[in-house]
Protein backbone atom coordinates (compact mmCIF):
# COMPACT_ATOMS: atom_id res chain seq x y z
CA UNK A 1 0.00 0.00 0.00
CA UNK A 2 1.47 2.85 -1.05
CA UNK A 3 0.17 6.39 1.06
CA UNK A 4 0.64 9.67 -1.31
CA UNK A 5 1.26 12.88 0.48
CA UNK A 6 0.08 16.55 0.11
CA UNK A 7 3.91 17.27 -1.40
CA UNK A 8 3.79 14.67 -3.48
CA UNK A 9 0.30 16.31 -4.53
CA UNK A 10 2.18 19.68 -5.46
CA UNK A 11 4.96 18.16 -7.48
CA UNK A 12 2.23 16.35 -9.41
CA UNK A 13 0.18 19.69 -9.91
CA UNK A 14 3.16 21.56 -10.50
CA UNK A 15 4.56 19.06 -13.40
CA UNK A 16 1.62 19.00 -15.04
CA UNK A 17 1.00 22.67 -15.00
CA UNK A 18 4.35 22.69 -16.43
CA UNK A 19 3.72 20.38 -19.04
CA UNK A 20 0.61 22.58 -20.09
CA UNK A 21 1.73 26.23 -19.42
CA UNK A 22 1.77 26.74 -23.09
CA UNK A 23 -1.29 25.29 -24.16
CA UNK A 24 -3.68 27.66 -24.52
CA UNK A 25 -7.04 25.31 -23.00
CA UNK A 26 -10.65 26.48 -22.71
CA UNK A 27 -10.60 25.28 -18.82
CA UNK A 28 -9.28 22.46 -16.72
CA UNK A 29 -12.19 19.65 -16.22
CA UNK A 30 -11.68 17.17 -12.97
CA UNK A 31 -13.15 13.65 -13.26
CA UNK A 32 -15.55 13.47 -9.93
CA UNK A 33 -13.70 12.94 -6.95
CA UNK A 34 -9.92 11.80 -7.36
CA UNK A 35 -9.80 14.57 -10.04
CA UNK A 36 -11.07 17.54 -8.47
CA UNK A 37 -8.55 18.49 -6.24
CA UNK A 38 -6.03 18.48 -8.91
CA UNK A 39 -8.52 20.48 -11.30
CA UNK A 40 -8.91 23.25 -8.94
CA UNK A 41 -5.10 23.54 -8.45
CA UNK A 42 -4.21 23.47 -11.38
CA UNK A 43 -6.97 26.04 -13.15
CA UNK A 44 -5.13 28.25 -9.71
CA UNK A 45 -1.71 27.66 -11.32
CA UNK A 46 -2.82 28.13 -14.48
CA UNK A 47 -5.39 30.83 -14.50
CA UNK A 48 -7.49 28.89 -16.50
CA UNK A 49 -11.45 28.05 -15.96
CA UNK A 50 -12.42 25.07 -13.81
CA UNK A 51 -15.06 23.56 -15.68
CA UNK A 52 -18.46 21.84 -14.46
CA UNK A 53 -17.99 19.69 -17.66
CA UNK A 54 -15.66 18.82 -20.17
CA UNK A 55 -15.54 20.45 -23.31
CA UNK A 56 -13.26 20.93 -26.60
CA UNK A 57 -10.05 22.15 -26.17
CA UNK A 58 -9.84 21.43 -22.65
CA UNK A 59 -7.92 19.49 -20.04
CA UNK A 60 -9.17 16.97 -18.20
CA UNK A 61 -7.34 15.45 -14.68
CA UNK A 62 -8.06 12.59 -12.88
CA UNK A 63 -6.22 10.72 -10.17
CA UNK A 64 -5.38 6.99 -11.37
CA UNK A 65 -5.95 5.87 -15.18
CA UNK A 66 -6.59 1.68 -14.26
CA UNK A 67 -8.89 0.06 -16.54
CA UNK A 68 -9.65 3.14 -18.74
CA UNK A 69 -13.44 3.18 -18.56
CA UNK A 70 -13.51 6.19 -16.67
CA UNK A 71 -10.71 8.22 -18.73
CA UNK A 72 -11.89 6.81 -21.78
CA UNK A 73 -15.09 8.62 -22.02
CA UNK A 74 -13.35 11.60 -22.64
CA UNK A 75 -10.93 10.35 -25.57
CA UNK A 76 -13.80 12.21 -28.18
CA UNK A 77 -14.03 15.47 -26.67
CA UNK A 78 -11.76 17.40 -29.97
CA UNK A 79 -8.88 18.52 -28.95
CA UNK A 80 -8.99 17.45 -25.31
CA UNK A 81 -5.44 16.86 -23.47
CA UNK A 82 -5.73 14.07 -20.67
CA UNK A 83 -3.53 13.76 -17.48
CA UNK A 84 -3.59 11.49 -14.40
CA UNK A 85 -1.33 11.20 -11.39
CA UNK A 86 -0.84 8.10 -11.69
CA UNK A 87 -0.88 5.52 -14.57
CA UNK A 88 -1.28 1.74 -13.63
CA UNK A 89 -0.50 0.48 -16.91
CA UNK A 90 1.91 2.57 -19.87
CA UNK A 91 0.15 5.74 -21.47
CA UNK A 92 -1.59 5.98 -24.34
CA UNK A 93 -3.45 8.63 -25.89
CA UNK A 94 -3.44 10.65 -22.02
CA UNK A 95 -0.48 11.45 -20.20
CA UNK A 96 0.93 10.40 -16.93
CA UNK A 97 3.56 11.72 -14.33
CA UNK A 98 4.02 8.69 -13.12
CA UNK A 99 3.67 4.97 -14.42
CA UNK A 100 3.04 2.84 -11.04
CA UNK A 101 2.57 -1.46 -10.94
CA UNK A 102 -1.10 -2.63 -11.55
CA UNK A 103 -1.12 -4.67 -8.13
CA UNK A 104 -0.17 -1.46 -6.13
CA UNK A 105 -2.90 0.29 -4.12
CA UNK A 106 -2.58 3.98 -4.19
CA UNK A 107 -3.74 5.87 -1.15
CA UNK A 108 -4.31 9.65 -2.01
CA UNK A 109 -4.07 12.51 0.21
CA UNK A 110 -7.56 13.44 0.23
CA UNK A 111 -8.56 9.84 1.16
CA UNK A 112 -8.98 8.69 4.77
CA UNK A 113 -5.80 6.10 5.42
CA UNK A 114 -7.69 3.94 8.20
CA UNK A 115 -10.10 2.43 5.93
CA UNK A 116 -7.51 1.89 3.20
CA UNK A 117 -7.47 -1.72 3.75
CA UNK A 118 -10.71 -2.55 3.78
CA UNK A 119 -11.76 -0.38 0.27
CA UNK A 120 -8.34 -2.54 -1.11
CA UNK A 121 -10.28 -5.74 -0.32
CA UNK A 122 -14.34 -4.22 -1.35
CA UNK A 123 -12.13 -3.12 -4.62
CA UNK A 124 -10.37 -6.54 -5.34
CA UNK A 125 -13.68 -8.88 -4.12
CA UNK A 126 -15.59 -6.81 -6.93
CA UNK A 127 -13.13 -6.90 -9.61
CA UNK A 128 -13.05 -11.05 -9.77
Amino acid sequence: MRLLSWEEFNSCVQKIAYLCRDKDFSGVYGVPRGGLCLAVSISHILRIPFLQDPAPNSLVVDDVYETGLTLDTFREIPDVTAFVWLSKVECGWWNAIEVCAPEEWIVFPWEEPLFAKEEEEFYRLNRN
